[in-house]
């Protein structure tokens, strides 16, 4: 492992005026811990990174959420009052021109009514000396940029989430097509186990037993259909929506099948710092505050305040056009703050704070990012490992439930043995389902920890 200094390093108008700022300081190591197996091909990965499953409608639902969700709305709002501001800011520091129109009346018992007309232009300029202009200019351009990768974070929370609430549907209509397909199958069952007590084949308790299967059966139904209804409202939150009956079948549930996606390319930690969204947005950040602090600072020099004001007077409007001479003046002025209560020292001390605390928060952003590709990472290899030995435990209990029902109708086994290979079968097709789909959602977790597809990333 070896420790990586993020420093950053800020140029100000003046090197006297220069706050000093606490460089960030993160241990970047030399690979991942858990990244064995994993390619580390660092162009492999496309913006678009859903598609490595294969599924077409999980394709259109994130599609559509990417263009009608509000909370991605509400980003790139904020991108353009990022952009809006920056002009704000640049006005500020530029010549401000106004014009005045006056129109007075004094009344008098010698002069009587004594009407006076002015229309006076006026132009002025604070020039900041200190790299004020240059600070603010910077801090907004952060703003622009931290607004930027935020909005990059929005859509791939987002997509993410779809992926997540599309797989998390996918296996609650599996669970509900098995608890249906096992209501049918005890329902047989208990058919027969009557038929037999009929005919003096069985007793009254295994007769018992099969119809407390067949119940219990019947009452795990509701439960999926109520998940399968609420997952699918979820959904259609998250694609910005009116509720709906989402597209969820076709492809999708091939993938319940197939446990293994393709793999995902993990690149180099160090890699990790320049594309995820939720790191470059605490550097801009970061950034921004240092700029604010300089110009925190730069307020306790001197400034140059430059104003000019003329115009022209009249006792009437029509005299307003005549060739009289302009009168005007013009004013230069140097102002240094000298005593203010200590405000613009606090101020820059409270700005230096500022930066301090959005050094902390990148350094903990960066932090959480490594440790969440290490879970995402941990998450693949067990999961898989699981999933592999469940699916060799149903085609296990498939058969012992098989030749249990075959004892039994010969006479050979109780039924309690029929009932626990029946349990033992249901349990093991349930939890197979939630490891399969778990693993395609860590698979999920792994792309968003990851950036989400760092090649555009990387160009934009």
């Amino acid at each position: 492992m070896k420790t990586g200094y993020l420093t950053v390093i800020f140029a100000l108008a003046c090197a006297a005026c220069t706050p000093r700022f606490y460089p960030p300081k993160v241990d970047v190591p030399d690979d991942y811990l858990y990244g064995e197996g994993f390619p580390r091909d660092t162009a492999a990965l496309a913006s678009d990174w859903w598609r490595l499953f294969g599924d077409t409608v999980l394709d259109n639902l994130v599609q559509r959420a990417l263009e009608n969700n509000r909370d991605v709305a509400v980003a790139a709002s904020r991108v353009e009052e990022a952009r809006q501001n920056l002009g704000v800011v640049r006005a500020q520091f530029l010549p401000q021109v106004g014009i005045g129109v006056t129109a007075e009346g004094e009344y008098t018992p010698q002069t009587k009514i004594v009407q006076t007309y002015a229309v006076e232009p006026s132009l002025s300029w604070e020039i900041a000396l200190f790299g004020q202009l240059r600070n603010a200019k910077r801090a907004a351009r952060a703003q622009i940029a931290s607004s930027e990768w935020a909005l990059r974070g929005v859509r791939l929370s987002l997509a993410a989430e779809v992926a997540t609430t599309y797989f998390t549907l996918l296996e609650y209509e599996r669970d509900l097509a098995i608890a249906r397909r096992s209501c049918t199958l005890r329902r047989e069952s208990a058919a027969l186990i009557d038929s037999m007590f009929r005919y003096g084949m069985s007793d009254g308790v295994a007769l018992e037993q099969a119809r407390s299967l067949v119940y219990t059966a019947e009452a795990d139904i509701p439960q999926y259909e109520r998940a399968v209804k609420q997952t699918r409202l979820s959904l259609d939150i998250l694609l910005g929506e009116t509720p709906q009956a989402a597209d969820s079948t076709g492809a999708g549930l091939r993938l319940l099948v197939d446990r293994h996606p393709a793999d995902i390319p993990v690149g180099l930690p160090s890699e990790l710092l320049e594309r995820r969204p939720d790191i470059m947005e605490a550097r801009y950040d970061m950034l921004q505050a240092a700029a604010e602090a300089g110009v925190a600072r730069g307020a306790r020099f001197p400034s140059i305040a430059l104003t000019a004001k003329g115009g022209i007077a009249s006792n009437s409007i029509k005299g307003l056009t005549a060739a009289n001479p302009w009168a005007w003046d013009a004013l230069g002025s140097l102002t240094q703050p000298l005593f203010a209560f200590g405000k613009l020292r606090r101020s820059e001390l409270a700005a230096m704070e500022r930066y301090t605390q959005a050094a902390k928060t990148y350094e903990q952003t960066v932090l959480t990012a490594f440790a969440d590709v290490e879970k995402a990472l941990v998450a693949i290899a067990t999961y898989r490992g699981q999933a592999e030995r469940y699916c060799e435990l149903v085609v296990s209990n498939d058969r012992i439930a098989t030749m249990t029902q075959a004892l039994y109708r010969s006479g050979l086994s109780d039924y309690l043995d029929v009932i626990d290979a029946e349990r033992s079968l249901y349990q093991s097709q349930m939890s197979h389902v939630n490891l399969v789909v778990q693993q395609y959602i860590n698979y999920v977790t792994l792309c968003k920890a990851l950036g989400g597809g760092w090649v555009a990333a990387v160009q934009n």
